[in-house]
């Protein structure tokens, strides 16, 4: 066996169209890009201003008029990336879907209207999208460490980096919409309110701005659409030549609160549609000044949605987050690389062989790769109900590369890899993933049976054949007949895995 891990990865070829969609707290984004030559060359852009945290109530509802305006803007989206196969789109949905108390109840038609499934990221997988799409859009020197600061309608991240690697990543729950509607809600300014909020803000960077400034950076960077707002705004007062700096801000502040009501804000350079919202943001980064000690920040043009198309390159080549996630992982928690190689190497033959018939993609190949490589990961804090212990890791932990769903994924191929089936083992995935989970979890839990006793030794004549939701194993039976454990194991191995729906029969030879 080779020393490297084999990985499925996105075909590419000079021409081929990719796609990001964005579903921001204020915008949705869109990019089409062109693969040519190992480079991307984008053309077509959309944005709509959607507001989607405008709709978010306190128990995690979405009001059923801006739910009906994304709706209808990812169908105008979709119809522009009809024809682009699945693999090569991307849509990832940020702070105000991950706040929804039920988010299939709006991902369910958001994906028939787009027309491609969409992901969730968490706050730190969003930070480092954003700092991927700056990093390629503005090169640094070899060395050199900066800053992002991206302020989006629900959250803001804060991002210091080296080259394409991000090194720390902050989300904070501060975003234009959400900050402007929390401080501001009756449409009412103030100083005084000001000088309060901006209190409260600040405190929340103050968590993290130790660490940023003992760490350092040699220049800072704004990306997304309020700093670019904000530096428009500077340019066009003729306090700088669009950069924001620690001498024009307070300069913006003060001529914003000549206003006494967000709606007659008058300042050179604002739009109308982002009027509303502009309060917060400039709250939001005056207190990022205050906290992290900032004196100059540019303006970059690239954010998140450039940063999923690059990611999605990544996945083309051999630089997967997600491979590099699951390595750490593995040393992190002292994982036994030799076991997990070898159920993994019988996953994937178990894979090949019934891949058609059940209907299961590169992508739910990988999925299978990455849980076989980290079904032990449990053992490192108990060994009674290790799966259990893996699984909590894998959902709750931030993985690089990973979206919400893919981690959930993961997760319950991990706890479902032994033992009895819990009924609510597959309860947060979409359904769109069930019939993929359940057979891959079958070919899981297959493999780790046949290796239950570390032998490196390959297994003879293994034979897997699937029909709808039935799977029959075909084993040699001389070489299961001198293993008494795993021949009990494996002949009451039907009763189990009748709780993922498919029916095993087990065939000696």
């Amino acid at each position: 066996m080779s020393d490297t891990y084999p990985t499925s990865k996105l075909p590419l070829s000079d021409g081929d169209l990719l796609a990001a969609v964005d579903l921001g707290s204020n915008s949705f984004h869109m990019v089409v890009a062109r693969y040519v030559l190992g480079q991307l060359r984008i053309v077509d852009r959309l944005r709509e201003t959607v507001r989607l945290a405008e709709g978010l109530d306190r128990k995690g509802g979405l009001a059923p008029e801006v739910r009906q305006r994304a709706i209808d803007c990812l169908a105008r989206f979709g119809q522009r990336i009809r024809d682009i196969p699945p693999q090569r789109v991307r849509a990832i949905a940020t702070n105000t879907v991950r706040r929804l108390a039920a988010p299939q109840a709006f991902l369910m038609p958001a994906e028939t209207a787009l027309g491609h499934a969409i992901e969730i990221v968490a706050g730190r997988e969003e930070a480092r999208l954003i700092y991927l799409g700056v990093a390629h859009a503005q090169p640094s020197k070899p060395g050199e460490l900066r800053m992002v600061i991206d302020i989006g309608g629900g959250s803001t991240e804060c991002i210091i980096g080296s080259g394409f690697e991000a090194i720390e990543r902050e989300s904070l729950q501060l975003g234009c919409i959400a900050t402007t509607r929390r401080f501001f809600e009756n449409g009412k300014l103030s100083k005084k309110k000001w000088r309060e909020a901006l209190t409260e803000v600040t405190a929340e960077f103050q968590q993290f701005a130790g660490t940023y400034r003992a760490l350092g950076w040699d220049e800072a960077l704004g990306s997304s659409g309020t700093n670019k707002a904000i530096g428009e705004i500077c340019a066009a007062m003729k306090l700088t030549k669009g950069a924001v700096t620690a001498e024009a801000l307070p300069v913006l502040r003060d001529r914003l609160l000549q206003a006494d009501r967000i709606e007659a804000i008058d300042l050179p350079g604002l739009s109308s549609e982002r009027r509303p919202v502009i309060a917060g943001g400039v709250l939001i980064l005056e207190a990022a000044f205050d906290a992290l000690g900032l004196k100059r920040m540019a303006v970059s043009k690239a954010a998140m949605r450039e940063g999923v198309l690059y990611d999605m390159l990544g996945r083309g080549g051999v630089d997967d987050p997600r491979d590099a996630s699951v390595a750490a992982l593995m040393q992190r928690y002292g994982i036994d690389d030799a076991q997990a190689r070898r159920v993994e190497d019988t996953a994937l033959h178990l894979f090949e062989q019934v891949a058609d018939n059940w209907l299961l993609d590169a992508d739910d190949r990988l999925m299978l790769q990455r849980a076989a490589r980290l079904h032990e990961l449990g053992l490192a804090i108990a060994h009674s109900q290790y799966h259990v212990h893996g699984s909590y890791v894998v959902e709750n932990s931030d993985i690089a590369g990973f979206s919400r769903q893919q981690q959930q994924f993961l997760a319950a191929l991990v706890r479902t890899h032994r033992r009895g089936i819990p009924k609510s083992a597959f309860d947060a995935l979409p359904d769109r993933l069930l019939a993929a989970v359940r057979r891959t979890s079958a070919l899981l839990r297959l493999s780790v049976l046949l290796h239950r006793a570390h032998e490196a030794d390959p297994i003879p004549q293994l034979i897997a054949r699937a029909d709808g939701n039935s799977l029959t194993l075909t084993v040699s039976k001389r070489w299961l007949e001198s293993r008494p454990l795993i021949r009990a194991d494996i002949e009451g191995e039907p009763q189990d895995m009748a709780g993922l729906g498919i029916a095993l029969r087990l065939e000696a030879i």
